[in-house]
């Protein structure tokens, strides 16, 4: 059976971000992940969710100046001591809410640099990032995103990703798989899903194209749930959409969806 985690970026907007823990243990939400914690200090977050009696499961290290366009620093040459920063800031948080699994974004292309340098610069980065969260048991993640969200993001297939993997040989850097995202670049989703869940440490899921409710659009979530439960995925699943109205009242996919 799918364990799902309420993003707390994209449901229950129309309340504050504190308020936003207790209303997603309401929904029966055991657990939530975010974007982003960064404006709030360690401790008042895992307050939030201590007194909501969830846990958080997921959230991004920085990504640079996202207001002036940065989409993480990963990827990015001459940036290397700012995404080193964005570890050790990330891995304050992470201890204190007690998160395990970080999602690292790669960041933009650079038409005036060489792939090769960019690419270059990304294993290392990941490789060094890795290593420093290994002894607090941390799992590193990296997600293609589908250019049409993210134009000229530098990582977009799910092939990319388990090539980037392989090659930085670290064992806690995972694949967070976007069933979305992988749609929405015109793979198909279950056979992606069948290459790639060695790798998988977390997913993520929308409808498609619109970005709604799992059940609206022409990606098939019943088939994909099942295959999930059978290849014997242990971990959580994200919501990660926009809610087409009210955020409780467009749950009705999850009894739905996942009904025998």
């Amino acid at each position: 059976m799918p364990r799902f985690a309420a993003n707390l970026s994209w449901l229950f907007t129309e309340l504050d971000f504190p308020g936003r823990f207790q209303a997603a243990a309401r929904a029966g939400f055991e657990a939530v992940e975010f974007l982003f914690p960064y404006d709030y200090t360690p401790e008042a977050v895992a307050r939030w969710q201590r007194d909501a009696g969830v846990q958080t499961v997921l959230f991004n290290l920085p990504p640079g100046e996202w207001a002036n366009g940065e989409r993480g620093l990963a990827a990015q040459p001459g940036r290397e001591q700012d995404f080193a920063a964005s570890v050790e800031l990330a891995l304050l948080h992470a201890r204190a809410l007690g998160v395990k699994r970080l999602h690292a974004m790669a960041g933009l292309t650079d038409p005036d640099l060489p792939h090769s340098l960019q690419r270059h610069v990304y294993i290392q980065n990941l490789r060094q990032a890795c290593r420093r969260l290994a002894p607090s048991g941390i799992e590193l993640l990296i997600e293609p995103i589908n250019p049409s969200d993210m134009p000229h993001y530098f990582l977009t297939h799910v092939s990319q990703a388990l090539e980037i993997i392989a090659e930085v040989g670290e064992p806690n850097l995972r694949l967070q798989f976007d069933a979305y995202h992988v749609h929405r670049v015109g793979d198909d989703v279950g056979a992606t899903f069948a290459v790639a869940q060695p790798q998988v440490a977390h997913i993520q899921i929308a409808g498609s194209p619109g970005r709604n409710e799992p059940d609206t659009g022409t990606l098939d979530y019943r088939m994909l749930f099942a295959q999930i439960d059978a290849a014997g995925f242990e971990g959580w699943i994200g919501c990660e959409y926009r809610p087409a109205a009210d955020t409780v009242v467009g749950l009705h996919w999850r009894e739905r969806l996942t009904a025998r």
